[in-house]
């Protein structure tokens, strides 16, 4: 008899290529197909924001409930370029203007409900199983927006083990006691070793008390969340779990044919055995831009713009770096007086410097393979992807070591070029010294061009697929179970 294969149900806010705010749509979106071979069968439940019933077309229903937290509620199932969808129709919580999570600036007014209707609902899919006999063996919630699914498993009694993943510990999921009886969770475990944080609750909090084990998106990250400065008050509870020996970090991947410099349809294509056609993209970016030539290295920047970017130690930094001979395309969106000041600096240094304001995929895609060096000044990064797509496209990564980027990228020392490992440049002081450092050591070695081509040719010959970390995903759900 053929071995069943065993399910996983994903739950989460947000699954590239639907719905992307950030990598963690890009993770959900991508683990599904390097878990299939090793025996594991994905369905992903999200909820259908506006448009996304009609984008998907044919669906199924497979849950009900006449009255979830407002309003009824169904799970349609499909079948959606290659991923197993369940998009929760409630549109008393989804059908609104606005983003996943904000509208005008602002966070919907009641966030904490309508991500706890999707942990509600993830939970009891996994107790009652769906109308077309599906139940999973593993539940693997994801961020605060799930974060409560496994207390609603352990209310309930239930069995089913469940994982939750830190994309980014900084958003908790915070809201007051007096919504507890709404949402369906119990006033008596409303103490410190519990729901309550400070007063008030916090889903992710709750997921990190509930879940069976734990996981971050990098080693480092899982590391550094026991601490304070990283922790964001959570470092007790992340701690506790890591004594324990129910936390780890497993590296993110990205999805090499998405991103794939010798297929992509935005970009002249090359590969690492043969990169000739990036210097033509190089010179695309350039006249994109309306730049000059640049005696120094080309950099890029696709990011949010925000503190927790280092976007200000770009902005201290960058009037240098250019002087040096260097020049900077801006990519993102985000905080407006960083968006002002990036406006001003590309005002100053209009030959050097391009800027767009917004997020375009396509552009993306020829940013990178432009690129000479992606800058990636992160004062924390979970895991990161930027600089996973900087090495699959030969833009250098130059970052900051914390977080997946320490794991990600070995930094151009003399010892490391000497052996063949180095992938790019990493500085330890995050601050604008340590990032003035370290792009004045970029500008240095893209001097010696022999030696740049060195370091480019290990960048694109350096794995940045999900294989080894869907393997440890899958070696992780099969101890659960």
């Amino acid at each position: 008899m053929a071995k069943r294969q065993l399910r996983v149900l994903s739950v989460a806010s947000e699954c590239a290529p639907l719905v992307k705010t950030g990598g963690l749509a890009d993770v959900v979106g991508a683990l599904p197909a390097a878990l299939e071979p090793l025996g594991w069968r994905s369905r992903i439940l999200m909820p259908a924001y506006p448009g996304l019933l009609e984008r998907v077309g044919r669906t199924r229903r497979i849950w009900r409930e006449e009255n979830l937290f407002g309003g009824p509620a169904s799970v349609r199932s499909c079948r959606y370029e290659g991923l197993d969808l369940l998009l929760l129709d409630a549109p008393h919580l989804y059908e609104r203007p606005g983003g996943p999570y904000m509208v005008d600036g602002h966070d919907h007014h009641d966030n904490h409900v309508r991500f706890a209707a999707l942990s509600w609902v993830g939970a009891r899919l996994a107790i009652e199983g769906t109308s077309d006999r599906w139940r999973p063996d593993v539940v693997h919630a994801h961020d605060w927006q799930a974060g409560l699914v496994p207390s609603y498993l352990k209310y309930a009694g239930a069995q089913t083990p469940s994982l939750l993943t830190i994309h980014n510990i900084a958003f908790q999921g915070i809201f007051g006691p007096d919504q507890l009886d709404a949402l369906h969770l119990p006033t008596w475990d409303f103490h410190p070793d519990a729901l309550e944080y400070h007063g008030l609750v916090s889903t992710l909090k709750a997921g990190l008390v509930h879940a069976s084990k734990v996981s971050t998106v990098s080693p480092s990250y899982a590391q550094e969340l026991t601490r304070e400065e990283f922790g964001f008050g959570l470092q007790g509870v992340v701690s506790m779990r890591g004594e324990r020996g129910e936390l780890c970090g497993i590296l993110n991947g990205i999805d090499t044919e998405v991103w794939n410099p010798a297929t992509d349809p935005a970009i002249a294509n090359y590969s690492a055995a043969d990169p000739g056609a990036k210097a033509a993209n190089r010179q695309a970016l350039i006249e994109e831009f309306g730049l000059e030539e640049p005696a120094g290295p080309l950099a890029v920047v696709v990011t949010r713009l925000t503190h927790q970017k280092g976007v200000d130690l770009l902005l201290e930094k960058l009037p240098t770096f250019i002087e040096s001979g260097g020049a900077v395309v801006v990519l993102g969106s985000g905080d407006p007086g960083y968006e002002y000041a990036l406006g001003e600096l590309a005002a100053r240094y209009p030959q050097s410097v391009g800027l767009h304001i917004g997020y375009d995929e396509p552009m993306s895609h020829r940013l990178y393979a432009g690129a000479d060096l992606v800058l990636v000044p992160s004062r924390f990064e979970p895991c990161g992807l930027t600089q996973l797509i900087g090495l699959r496209y030969g833009a250098i990564p130059l970052v900051a070591a914390t977080g997946g980027l320490r794991d990600t990228v070995v930094d151009a020392t003399p010892e490391h070029l000497a052996d063949g490992s180095a992938t790019g440049f990493t500085f330890s002081d995050i601050d604008a010294g340590g990032l003035g450092f370290a792009l004045g050591r970029s500008v240095d070695l893209y001097a010696d061009r022999e030696a740049w081509e060195r370091l480019r040719a290990q960048a694109l010959n350096t794995p940045v697929d999900w294989g080894t970390s869907a393997a440890i995903y899958a070696q992780l759900f099969t101890e659960l179970i």
